[in-house]
């Protein structure tokens, strides 16, 4: 297939480079970069890890972790806001 390709400069340079290195044509660096790029990548199977405990401190109920991060979360934005006027209980 014959196509017109606007190259940025950078891009034209690394093609022209590779071409005298590899001592080939515009043509075949261009396509085998183009080969390796888009090629589907084929390898093994993602090995899956087996679950294990997460080692929470007792009276920590692992289903409401999200809610203590949103307490945390706002505890923390309180503060950044206005130090002085949050005091969170210390005397």
């Amino acid at each position: 297939m014959r196509t017109t390709l606007t190259l940025d400069p950078d891009v034209e340079q690394y093609i022209r480079e590779a071409c005298h290195k590899r001592k080939a044509s515009f043509k075949r660096v261009v396509n085998d970069a183009l080969r390796a790029s888009l090629k589907p990548v084929t390898g093994p199977e993602p090995t899956l890890l087996k679950p294990r405990s997460m080692g929470l401190a007792p009276g920590i109920d692992h289903r409401r972790l999200s809610e203590l991060a949103d307490e945390l979360e706002l505890e923390a934005h309180l503060a950044a806001e206005d130090p002085k006027a949050y005091n969170r209980g210390k005397s």
